[in-house]
């Protein structure tokens, strides 16, 4: 049985990943009928202000932000101590996991990946202020299907710059530029980290075991002969360890440049194929997601099917005029009696003044205006006078019935035996509270969609 969260809404199918920041599932939302991320950050439990901190800021920015490399902001809510994100499923394969079936990836990968990583970087620091990820990573980077890249995990995201000082350091070792260690994010410490993703990508070695000078890491000791030297030229000057000489922003790099023409042809180290166990166990796993997914899609199905029949039985009972045996009409229930008096003393005075004031004395005064200035327009108002007076005593007629416990005349009551043998009162007339709000609920209800016929 799978776990679910808000009310049955989303249905967690299986674990990502867990990480500082929280723990990732994959799961999907029935209401939608979509596969999600559901993100859950523990909140009862945070040791210090800092982690709520990150868990609030994650969601404020991932909800500002639309781009194609990104996800999408779905949904978010607290229920059981902890604050949960639901995010767009991006389907792909981390680079994480890439490195650690296949190895490393070829140069033209590496360049669409900068790419990708320019355009997105460009979003993310144009935007006022700017948006800092701080640990890009080749498990936050997903290589979709069709060869493009996505960005993910916002949990270390910074969103403005503090001169002063004082940030937490936050990112993975061996993809921090050096100014995360002393607590300065800067949009330049983003494209320090794309540089050591495509360098890992591009050796299969994490940044820490590669040679270094100093500081920095010895980027052409690194690659050798394998890529092409444009290629070892932006991605000396993207992990510069002074930020005032590094790249601010990731230079155009064309995937398929002339340099990548004349070396593709002699690239030695390809991407290794995945064992045969490795690829059943894959096939396996996707089927039964796929199942599932299809399943709980059924069950959302069925449900909305059930909950409109139910809707529709209560409308048709409505339109019929049933109503159970013995339920309560607040048109035919007297109020306490204290109040049941005044309220008959109040009306019978009303009813008084009522007469005397729209049976006699307006339609004699205009009566007599009309003999003074011959006028048959008074005539017709007095007598429309006089019968406003005579429905408003018939109103207050039935009020003080009403107020004994007497059935008034709008409402009419029969009991008659229905179809299915069972007792009920037909009533005629108005819709009583519930009616009403059952009615403005349906009416609020979209209509189902018709399907184009083909």
């Amino acid at each position: 049985m799978h776990e679910s969260l808000k009310d049955g809404r989303y249905v967690l199918l299986g674990s990502f990943a867990e990480g500082s920041q929280g723990k990732t599932y994959d799961a999907v939302d029935k209401l939608k009928g979509r596969p999600v991320v559901v993100k859950r950050m523990e909140v009862r439990g945070a040791k210090t202000w800092k982690e709520l901190e990150l868990a609030e800021r994650e969601v404020n920015v991932l909800r500002s932000l639309s781009h194609s490399k990104l996800p999408a902001y779905y949904d978010h809510f607290e229920e059981d101590g902890a604050l949960f994100l639901v995010m767009e499923k991006i389907e792909g394969e981390s680079l994480g996991t890439m490195k650690r079936r296949h190895g490393a990836l070829s140069e033209k990968d590496v360049r669409r990946l900068l790419e990708d990583a320019a355009d997105v970087l460009r979003y993310l620091h144009g935007r006022t202020p700017p948006v800092i990820h701080r640990d890009l990573k080749p498990g936050n980077v997903i290589r979709r299907p069709n060869g493009t890249f996505a960005f993910v995990d916002f949990g270390a995201v910074r969103e403005r710059l503090k001169p002063e000082g004082g940030s937490t350091v936050v990112g993975t070792f061996g993809y921090m530029a050096p100014e995360q260690f002393q607590g300065r994010a800067l949009p330049a410490s983003d494209v320090y980290a794309i540089g050591a993703t495509a360098l890992t990508m591009l050796t299969g070695q994490e940044p820490e075991d590669m040679p270094h000078k100093g500081l920095a890491v010895d980027v052409r000791a690194a690659l050798g002969t394998r890529v092409s030297a444009e290629l070892v030229d932006v991605l000396l000057r993207m992990l510069e360890p002074d930020p005032d000489k590094r790249l601010g922003m990731i230079p155009s790099v064309d995937p398929l440049g002339d340099s990548l023409r004349r070396d593709v042809n002699r690239e030695k180290e390809k991407p290794r194929e995945p064992l045969r166990a490795d690829r059943e166990e894959r096939r396996r796993r996707k089927a039964e997601r796929d199942a599932t997914f299809q399943r709980l899609k059924e069950e959302a199905r069925e449900e909305r099917a059930a909950r409109r029949a139910e809707k529709k039985a209560r409308r048709q009972r409505r339109r019929d005029g049933w109503r159970p045996a013995g339920a309560p009409s607040p048109r035919t229930s007297a109020p306490p009696w204290p109040f049941s008096m005044l309220f008959a003393i109040g009306l019978a005075l009303a009813s008084v003044a009522v007469v005397l004031a729209l049976s006699v004395v307006v339609p004699l005064l205009l009566h007599t205006l009309a003999l003074l200035f011959a006028k048959d327009s008074l005539h017709r108002a007095a007598s429309q006078v006089r019968a406003a007076g005579q429905r408003a005593t018939q109103r207050m007629q039935q009020a003080t019935r009403w107020t004994q416990g007497e059935p008034t005349p709008e409402v009419k009551t029969r009991i008659e035996e229905a179809p299915d043998a069972e007792i009920r009162v037909k009533v005629e007339g108005p819709l009583d509270e519930q009616d009403q709000e059952e009615e403005e609920e349906e009416e609020e209800e979209p209509a189902p969609k018709k399907r184009a016929k083909r």
